[in-house]
């Protein structure tokens, strides 16, 4: 782990938020919010990047700490709460071990503790609500219970059963609501490797759909999912088996993948309904995030966020983003087309735009379905600084609308309107980082025109944090 930063601030968003510093209040709206708008955004992200009087050394481990920002006739409520998880007491006793690329320990004994179910719970990604359960979700098969009403931990929610079980798990479910079920996969380590893709009718409940084998298990953030078919993007960012028996190579975890971009990319595709696998192969590539899928005359469609190699993911550790002096490659978005996925597939890749995206998102009303709009952050190519613009990109024209903050935003998240006309009729949440008064804003930008309806200025400056959903049954009612 790195030496605390002498000033405890850094660039402001990455400084850790102070463990003391939980609020709950109502926040000072600028502007007018939709009268039709209510329920509340849930971020999930890092909140501390200190463990003891060290810090981690990578963005992806800060602890973890929920935002709620509830909205209802008008007005909006602001909470903030970190989780009171195993990882988080190891921190505060500045014992943490090590998470996705903080630590020293071989391959061999981090997949040994997975196996012995000595699994990481600093479940920092997203929230996810699974029946009547919300779920904070890391990429370990060890799930966090939160309420969201008060965003107290309520404790381990871990499936137990005879179903196939993996090691690390894909934090980014997809919701198929023709089924009403999620689904996603996990990576097993054993003595043939396999990713299992399975669907969670119930918090600790899984039905798995079909367990395709892999020589190297890759490192996959996301996946796509269709009405018939779950998409699994293999990226040659993988891991060599006998890693697993070199005990002498140390280092984080992700530190033991290997970018072999000769092998190219596998494109598994997985029927739901008779669990058959079929694969075909396309350029190398890496990416984080699937924006989204769908079917089109018999062929599968999905838009991912590509880079040219891995190098992402050291860039990304915390020493470099606190510099400020970033100098990486941005994503973009390439649409991928697989004819014939039930047979002898093939793929076509087009890319859909040049320009640095990161963060990707469309509406939850469109998933599944053909889009036509995606939002996401916006930043040069190559990266210099942390995205300041938000932009709506429309696949049909390949216009985009673009609103800049006064400094890094988050993730944009579209809440559509209750029987909207359109697809961009709704409202677009995203927080931005005001440099010069120190804190966080609140941002609600119009769908359709893209321009600002609404601000609200947050009591403190959060650190950049990773994903939301918005959940539109928390009202203020429900608390």
């Amino acid at each position: 782990m790195a030496e605390s930063d002498a000033t405890g601030t850094g660039v402001l968003g990455f400084h850790s938020l102070p463990v003391t510093d939980e609020r709950e209040t109502d926040l000072p709206v600028e502007g007018s919010l939709p009268a039709w708008l209510s329920g509340s955004l849930v971020r999930n992200g890092p909140g501390s990047f200190d463990a003891g009087e060290d810090t981690v050394d990578h963005w992806f481990d800060g602890l973890a700490m929920l935002t709620r920002y509830t909205f209802e006739e008008g007005c909006v409520r602001y909470a903030n709460r970190f989780l009171r998880t195993d990882s988080y007491a190891a921190a505060q006793a500045g014992e943490f071990s090590g998470g996705f690329a903080t630590g020293d320990s071989t391959l061999r004994e981090r997949v040994w503790r997975l196996l012995r179910g000595d699994t990481y719970d600093n479940t920092n990604i997203i929230v996810e609500r699974i029946g009547d359960e919300y779920l904070a979700l890391t990429e370990t098969p060890r799930w966090v219970s939160v309420d969201l009403t008060t965003l107290e931990t309520r404790g381990d929610v871990e499936y137990d059963g005879p179903a196939a079980n993996g090691q690390l798990f894909c934090a980014h479910l997809q919701y198929d609501p023709a089924r009403d079920v999620h689904v996603t996969f996990e990576v097993e380590f054993g003595r043939q490797h396999q990713y299992h893709i399975f669907e969670l009718p119930a918090p600790g409940e899984r039905e798995v759909v079909a367990s395709v084998p892999t020589e190297r298990p890759s490192y996959m953030h996301s996946f796509a999912l269709t009405p018939n078919y779950a998409v699994l993007t293999e990226f040659p960012f993988d891991v060599d088996p006998l890693a697993f028996l070199k005990p002498g190579r140390q280092g984080p975890f992700v530190e033991h993948f290997e970018w072999r971009p000769d092998a190219g990319t596998t494109v598994h595709l997985i029927d739901r309904e008779t669990g058959a696998v079929r694969q075909t192969r396309t350029d190398p590539m890496f990416g984080f995030h699937h924006v989204n899928a769908f079917e089109d005359g018999g062929d599968v469609v999905f838009d991912v966020e590509t880079l040219p190699d891995a190098t992402a993911v050291s860039t990304l550790d915390l020493s470099t983003l606190r510099s400020g002096d970033l100098d990486a490659i941005a994503g973009r978005i390439d649409r991928y087309r697989v004819s014939n996925p039930g047979g002898n597939p093939t793929v076509e890749r087009v890319q859909r735009f040049a320009e640095g995206t990161g963060l990707p998102t469309v509406s939850p009303a469109v998933r599944l379905e053909e889009h036509r709009f995606v939002y996401a952050q916006q930043t040069d190519q190559p990266v210099t600084a942390w995205p300041r613009r938000i932009v709506k990109l429309d696949t049909a024209t390949n216009n985009q609308q673009i609103w800049e903050g006064p400094g890094g935003c988050s993730e944009p998240i579209f809440v559509p309107r209750p029987g909207g006309n359109s697809e961009d009729d709704g409202v677009v949440l995203t927080v931005t980082l005001d440099p010069v008064a120190e804190r966080s804003v609140l941002v609600v930008l119009d769908g359709e025109s893209f321009e600002e309806r609404a601000r609200a200025p947050l009591p403190h400056a959060l650190p950049y944090d990773f994903h939301g959903r918005f959940f539109p049954e928390l009202t203020l009612g429900a608390e």
